[in-house]
């Protein structure tokens, strides 16, 4: 695919050219993300689940959230509760529930991830305060019409 320039950018851009950027910028964002976990010891997938955590969440709401199987959660809680990363707690209202939550350390080493990843950061960076709020602005009101229908 080749790189979109101000010169070469669609007045009106089709839907597919939207989708291959948006699948081409989703793409350099996870390889970065991934990189930086891996800077900590830990798979895409686990610090996926530590940036999920923003609260008290279900194990069963995990594995959707990751589309996989329950039972390849419990492997991942595991090794992340095996470095004091996250912690299993009954759920308050059903104790046959288990909610899986972020230690301190955990929320420190996600936070840690997010601000190593130099290349989103760099392309961030050549964006100005405009066209930050414009691409924060449309980034928001897409987001709820693509997790509604995940």
């Amino acid at each position: 695919m080749s790189a979109t320039t101000p010169e070469t950018m669609p007045e009106t851009p089709t839907k597919l050219q939207l989708l291959e950027l948006l699948a081409a910028i989703g793409t350099a964002q996870w390889r970065d993300f991934a990189a930086a976990a891996a800077h900590h010891g830990l798979t895409s997938t686990q610090a996926k689940v530590l940036a999920q955590l923003n609260g008290p969440l279900p194990m069963r709401a995990l594995a959707t959230l990751l589309v996989c199987d329950a039972s390849n959660v419990t492997g991942i809680i595991d090794r992340l509760e095996g470095r004091g990363l996250v912690r299993r707690e009954p759920d308050a209202s059903d104790r046959r529930v288990k909610n899986v939550v972020a230690t301190d350390e955990g929320r420190e080493v996600i936070r840690r991830v997010r601000e190593e990843m130099q290349a989103t950061h760099g392309a961030l960076d050549t964006l100005g305060a405009e066209d930050s709020a414009t691409l924060y602005g449309l980034l928001a009101r897409l987001r709820p019409g693509m997790e509604n229908n995940a």
